[in-house]
């Protein structure tokens, strides 16, 4: 049985996928959970989401561990990676599948995007994909392990009725609220300001010793229409893992990029439906281009190994990232 100490110590992760070299971006939040974590006596892990077999490469996983030793970060061992617990997401789609949320989808990305284009006011998600029409929602519905076993489906939530029965009040504590001033949708989802949370990132990205305000956010998940929770190639999609993974490993304040702001709202969702634990949070800036756009694995964005071959020492990476 775990201490009052242990009980009380704050859990920080840094989870990033094996598909790509790391970039400044990634540095900025690893960066930033072990500084959180180095400052309230807590712990810093890092795991491996290489949920996505498809796309993950054994050559960027080694590429993570020497990226991140570079920079001067130690985590705890041994490192979780996402592919050796397909069971804990698979006991975890049987528990959505039994209250009767889940059911096969076997649309392609064009079959929606065709029923979009044919309605300009067609609803799009928070990152701007449309919505799914809702094609296959009424068909018979078959045990989830059989349906992924069979292949040629996903699975998809019933996203109405898994916010029916949820409930009222789904919310999350976010930190340092100030620092989206002015930012669209997050003003008007504040319910409630409290008490201290987390030390305060300075704006140039380091971490400040003060005490940062936290809000209460309200989740709207419905923005998201009926997300895919798991298909034949990926037995858990981002959303489910990354709740799963995070209350398994007892995981206390999720701190990440201000891309998954909006995502937040599938995961309290998931959290409520699973009766997981719900973390903290606190969704940092982002680090631009010249452009302005985000970096990305996608885009070609310089990656820490760039920057390493082209001369560059671990403390001016750190400091370009904000350290």
């Amino acid at each position: 049985m775990e201490n009052a100490a242990q009980a009380n110590t704050r859990v920080f992760r840094f989870a990033p996928s094996p598909n790509g070299y790391l970039h400044l971006g990634h540095a900025c939040s690893a960066l930033l959970n072990s500084s959180l974590a180095r400052d309230c006596g807590g712990r810093f892990l890092l795991r491996i989401e290489d949920i996505d077999r498809g796309r993950a490469r054994p050559e960027f996983e080694t590429a993570i561990y020497e990226d991140l030793a570079w920079l001067g970060l130690e985590w705890e061992t041994p490192v979780r990676r996402q592919s050796e617990h397909f069971d804990d997401y698979a006991r975890a789609l049987e528990r959505l599948d039994a209250m009767g949320l889940l059911y096969p989808c076997d649309c392609k990305r064009s079959d929606i995007a065709h029923v979009a284009a044919a309605d300009a006011s067609w609803p799009r998600d928070p990152d701007g994909a449309p919505l799914y029409p809702g094609t296959c929602r009424s068909k018979p519905r078959r045990p989830a392990r059989e349906l992924l076993a069979q292949g040629g489906v996903a699975l998809r939530l019933d996203m109405r009725k898994a916010v029916g029965m949820a409930g009222q009040g789904l919310s999350w504590r976010e930190a340092a609220p100030s620092l989206f001033a002015g930012e669209g949708t997050l003003p008007t989802e504040i319910l409630d300001e409290g008490r201290p949370l987390l030390p305060l990132p300075r704006s140039g990205g380091g971490v400040g010793r003060g005490p940062a305000q936290h809000a209460l956010i309200e989740a709207h998940p419905s923005r998201w229409g009926d997300v895919v929770l798991a298909r034949k190639d990926a037995p858990a999609s981002y959303h489910l893992a990354v709740v799963v993974d995070d209350a398994l490993q007892g995981v206390t304040n999720v701190v990440r990029g201000r891309d998954l702001f909006q995502a937040t709202s599938v995961h309290r969702l998931l959290q409520r439906l699973l009766d997981l634990p719900v973390p903290d949070y606190f969704h940092h800036a982002l680090i631009l281009d010249d452009a302005g756009e985000k970096l990305a694995k996608s885009r070609g964005s310089q990656t820490l190994r760039d920057l390493r071959e082209a001369g560059a020492s671990a403390r001016e990476a750190r400091r370009r990232a904000g350290f």
